[in-house]
C-alpha cells in the first residue's frame, strides 16, 4: 500500500476545513494554505541543507534573496 502524498494530505485537510465551516463562507484560502505550509517547508529544507541558504534556495527554485526574506518573515533567522 502506498503512502499518501503531500497533495493528498492537503486535499484531505481542505475538505475537512470546508466541512468545519458548516456552510459559512471561506475567506483567503490561498493565503491560509501558503502560510500553513511555507514555514515548515523552509524549516525542513534549511535543516536538510545544513543551514546553507544558497543550497536551500536552489532546491526550492527561488532566489537566495527571496529565501532570506522568507526566513526573516517567518522569524527563522534574525
Amino acid at each position: 500500500m502506498s503512502r499518501p502524498g503531500i497533495e493528498d494530505c492537503i486535499r484531505d485537510s481542505l475538505e475537512q476545513y470546508f466541512r468545519d465551516l458548516d456552510g459559512s463562507e471561506p475567506h483567503s484560502v490561498h493565503a491560509m494554505i501558503v502560510d500553513a505550509v511555507e514555514k515548515p517547508m523552509l524549516e525542513v529544507v534549511m535543516r536538510h541543507a545544513d543551514g546553507n541558504q544558497s543550497k536551500a534556495a536552489d532546491w526550492l527554485g527561488i532566489n537566495r534573496n527571496t529565501l532570506r526574506r522568507k526566513l526573516l518573515d517567518h522569524k527563522l533567522i534574525s
